[in-house]
């Protein structure tokens, strides 16, 4: 399990902007990913993405280390923001473009 964890804050670290989602940016698997994908599209920056689908130690010990029980989560600046209605209520308000600018581009 400590290896995992390390692996995640080395992902977080490494990640101005991530998200730890089911699927991919370009297949998400739920419907609660794609969304918040396509905010963080629409922000027009990169970031990185962890399939949790495809790494199940991931999956299982992600909600243990950010304390967020559910699926997509997102990243900015190593802070967990939280999941798919967070991130998308921050996009409507403007909130998330100017927060995913500034992180990547420290």
């Amino acid at each position: 399990m400590d290896a995992v964890i390390e692996q995640i804050k080395s992902t977080i670290t490494s990640n101005p902007v991530v998200i730890f989602m089911k699927g991919t940016p370009d297949f998400p698997q739920c419907g609660f990913s794609m969304q918040t994908c396509q905010a963080l599209k629409a922000c027009d920056i990169e970031f990185g993405f962890v399939d949790v689908l495809a790494q199940p130690e991931m999956r299982e010990n992600l909600p243990k280390f950010s304390d967020w029980p559910t699926f997509p989560q997102l990243f900015i600046n190593g802070e967990l923001i939280g999941g798919c209605d967070i991130a998308m209520d921050m996009f409507e308000k403007g909130e998330l473009q100017k927060m995913t600018k500034e992180a990547v581009n420290k």
